[in-house]
Parts: structure tokens; C-alpha cells; sequence
């Protein structure tokens, strides 16, 4: 049957056997693509995170997808570094992980990263001079509280985003990353957005997205600088989470909580430089690569407008 089939394209004109090739190659590049995609989410081993180290490091640790690793990185039985600016909140947390992880050893460094960073920075060098710090999670940021537009956006919130988002991960991995270095081996996660590399744009969270955007490609570059030092550097790309920060309340399908986004990202470390950990969520990334950019843009536009509306609608009642 294949034989006839060729026998046939002989008497095809060149350009119709051109265009048959084509299609069998973009046909082929699909499948294997959707075997590498079944494969990743569902059947690809996870790596044992204690070959990194004995110890992590993790960021804004005390809510949401920042709180959840910690959990599962003490699971997985990994000392812990907390580091966050409310010491109350990082006791708590701390208390509550030795309390289901009796083994596990655990240290809090209080740091505000919308204030003193070479201050804070520091404590945190002090902090892990002699630990084996193997993992390093850079989860802790900043959002808008609602959408809107750039000259909205007051001196306060400007400062806070460009400082926690972009020069707090910058000069954490930088303490960090000589131990690395010295020991030949860790993995550094940086939480990125689909707000600046699934979507295409963001408008109304401009600056927000843009920070990511940073965070996006600072992990891309320090993945080929070190990968040759037995360094795994990777941008984990969430889209919505259930957490306070997205400000929804309620886990579904497409939106997991911070828990489950925790556990399939401990499945995610060690592989690609960028990554989106949940797989529903990668569902929404494909198909929204195969949308025109016009149109994502255009829905995205409107969805936002609806959120700052719903934000100053919020605002003017505290204010009555």
C-alpha cells in the first residue's frame, strides 16, 4: 500500500509533493510534540532534591505558593531557611513544620525586601555561611491590588514591585549562588508569570508584568551560565493560583491550589529552564499560542478593564 501511495506521488507535479512533505513534517512535529507533552506531565521521574543539598531556601514563605513549598521541600526531607519580613508569621510556620516533620531543622531570617536589601541580604549570608544550601526558591513579590493603568500606579507601588520583584530575586540568588558554586551542584527557582510569557500582554498590570518579564530571562541567562557548574536554574511560569496575592479564594480545575501547584512543581525541578509545573495549565498555554495575538490581546484588555472597575468599585465603599 505505502509502495502504490509512492507510486502516485511520482505522477504528482513537484509543488503538490512540496506541500504533502510539509504537511507530513508539521503532522510529525505534532505528534511528537503531544508524546513529549503526555510524557512531561504525566510519566517523566522527578529527581531526588536531596542530591542538591541538605538544606532550601525559600522566600516569602509564610502564604500561599511560598508556604506550600516549604511544606513539600520539608516532605521531601530538606532543612529549611524562612525567609519573610513578619517574624511572627515565619515562628508559626517554622513551628508548624517541625511539628509534621520531626526531623526536619528549620531557621528564620526576617527581611523586608520592599526595604533594606544590602541589610537583609546580608543576614541571609550570615544565616547560610555554613549550611549546605542546595535549593533556592525566589517565590517572595508583589502585585497590583487591582488592575489599572501605568500613570495610576502611585510611587509606593512603583518602588515596591521593581524592588521586591526584580532587585529582591537578583540579590538573593546572588548571596546564594558562590555556595552553589563552591559544591558543584543546586537548583535555583525563580517564580515568573504567565502574565509575561504565556500572555502576550498584560495591560493594566504593566509594570507587574515587566518585572516578570526581568525574572524570565535573568533565569534563561544564568541557566547557560551555570548548567556547566552542576547549577539547575529554571523559571517556573504559573498562571492563576487560589491564592491571596491573585486575590481567589477557590481552587479548580484551572486554577490549583497553592498546594497542588507546590506538588507539581517539586516534579518540575532540574529539567527545563522555563516551565509551566501544572499541566491543566499548560493546556491554556498551547491553546493560547495558537490564537491570534490580536484577539488574546484584545480579551485580555477587556477582562482587566473589568477588574480595575470591580477595584475601584471596592475602594470607594472603604472610603465612604
Amino acid at each position: 500500500m505505502i509502495l502504490c501511495f509512492l507510486d502516485a506521488l511520482k505522477n504528482q507535479p513537484f509543488w503538490a509533493v512540496g506541500l504533502f512533505l510539509l504537511g507530513f513534517l508539521s503532522f510529525f512535529k505534532t505528534c511528537i510534540a503531544l508524546l513529549r507533552w503526555v510524557y512531561v506531565s504525566f510519566l517523566r521521574p522527578r529527581k531526588n532534591l536531596k542530591k542538591y543539598g541538605a538544606w532550601a531556601l525559600v522566600t516569602g514563605p509564610t502564604d500561599g505558593i511560598g508556604k506550600a513549598f516549604a511544606f513539600e521541600l520539608a516532605r521531601e526531607g530538606l532543612n529549611l531557611v524562612l525567609v519573610g519580613r513578619n517574624v511572627d508569621k515565619l515562628d508559626d510556620i517554622s513551628r508548624e513544620i517541625r511539628l509534621k516533620n520531626a526531623k526536619i531543622e528549620t531557621k528564620t531570617v526576617v527581611v523586608d525586601f520592599s526595604g533594606d536589601l544590602s541589610e537583609g541580604v546580608k543576614k541571609i549570608g550570615e544565616a547560610i555561611e555554613a549550611l549546605d544550601v542546595g535549593i533556592l526558591i525566589n517565590n517572595v513579590g508583589v502585585s497590583y491590588p487591582y488592575a489599572r493603568y501605568f500613570h495610576e500606579v502611585d510611587d509606593e507601588l512603583l518602588k515596591n514591585l521593581i524592588k521586591v520583584n526584580v532587585e529582591g530575586t537578583t540579590k538573593v540568588t546572588q548571596v546564594v549562588l558562590p555556595g552553589m558554586i563552591g559544591r558543584k551542584r543546586g537548583a535555583i527557582i525563580n517564580i515568573g508569570s504567565g502574565a509575561a510569557t504565556v500572555i502576550p500582554s498584560d495591560p493594566l498590570y504593566a509594570v507587574y508584568a515587566a518585572s516578570k518579564a526581568y525574572i524570565d530571562q535573568f533565569s534563561k541567562c544564568l541557566h547557560l551560565e551555570y548548567r556547566s557548574k552542576g547549577i539547575d536554574v529554571q523559571c517556573q511560569v504559573p498562571l492563576y493560583v487560589a491564592t491571596k496575592m491573585a486575590s481567589i479564594k477557590r481552587s479548580s480545575f484551572f486554577v490549583p491550589s497553592s498546594n497542588g501547584y507546590a506538588r507539581a512543581a517539586l516534579r518540575c525541578i532540574g529539567y527545563e529552564p522555563r516551565c509551566t509545573p501544572y499541566w491543566p495549565h499548560s493546556l491554556i498555554w498551547n491553546l493560547i499560542y495558537l490564537l491570534p495575538e490580536f484577539a488574546v490581546d484584545a480579551y485580555r484588555f477587556k477582562f482587566c478593564l473589568g477588574v480595575r472597575k470591580r477595584g475601584q468599585l471596592k475602594d470607594s465603599r472603604k472610603n465612604q
